[in-house]
């Protein structure tokens, strides 16, 4: 009876493994032609296996030759198509922005305190000109040089969405850490630990400042007209 019990349990456990591997290959495959048709197909489903299961499919893409960045780069995509509404939805006041501090220049004179690097926006690097749009339209922007920081900011600030830069894995890890706050992430453009790059462009795309930019101009002509059509009646009372 016992022999039984085991024999069941075993094969049982071995119909699982099998179960899982193939699972896992199936989305090892969704994942790269996702990646090269620029097309998330199934992405919740994408998103729990690749949480559930991240080391595993990690190395499993390195033994089967693919690029070891394949998963982080899904799950990264996943993630900012998921959470896209939310966060555009979401006050400024209640959003924040971590960036690395590696792509601080240099020549970069900034202090570091407990909130993390404080960057005076001295123009040599892209987190002054970040930083500069970002706060002026509500958002709160810190620099921070590692995860313990990002710890921090959670732990002192009130905030609804976020938004990160980093690299590959660094990331993804941050966002899965972080689903709870409607995350967006941009990737760095040049990695490394010194003198990193990121699109700008891409990260004011993200954070709405292009959006809100046009509104701003369309409403120009409107405002224009309006001072006008006030400056006409003044000088037709005028001229009675």
């Amino acid at each position: 009876m016992l022999n039984h019990l085991f024999q069941f349990i075993g094969q049982s456990f071995t119909v699982l493994v099998f179960a899982v591997i193939i699972i896992l290959l199936i989305v090892l495959i969704l994942t790269h032609i996702s990646l090269n048709k620029e097309r998330l197909i199934f992405p919740k489903f994408m998103l729990a296996v690749t949480d559930l299961f991240y080391s595993p499919l990690k190395h499993l893409s390195k033994l089967l030759g693919f690029d070891e960045t394949m998963i982080d780069q899904m799950s990264i995509a996943v993630r900012n198509h998921i959470n896209k509404n939310k966060f555009k939805n979401t006050d400024n006041s209640k959003k924040i922005i971590v960036l690395p501090h590696c792509l601080r220049s240099a020549d970069c004179e900034a202090i570091l305190d407990e909130t993390g690097l404080v960057c005076n926006e001295c123009g040599k690097c892209s987190i002054g000109v970040i930083k500069s749009k970002a706060e002026d339209m509500g958002y709160k922007v810190f620099v921070v040089p590692g995860s313990s920081f990002v710890k921090k900011i959670i732990k002192n600030n009130d905030f609804d969405s976020v938004l990160g830069v980093a690299c590959y894995e660094d990331l993804n890890l941050t966002m899965i850490h972080l689903s709870d706050y409607a995350p967006q992430g941009v990737l760095l453009s040049k990695t490394g630990c010194y003198q990193t790059k990121v699109d700008v462009r891409s990260v004011l795309d993200k954070i709405g400042y292009y959006d809100t930019k046009n509104k701003k101009e369309k409403s120009k002509p409107t405002a224009d007209l309006e001072i006008n059509q006030e400056l006409c009646v003044k000088k037709d009372k005028h001229n009675y």
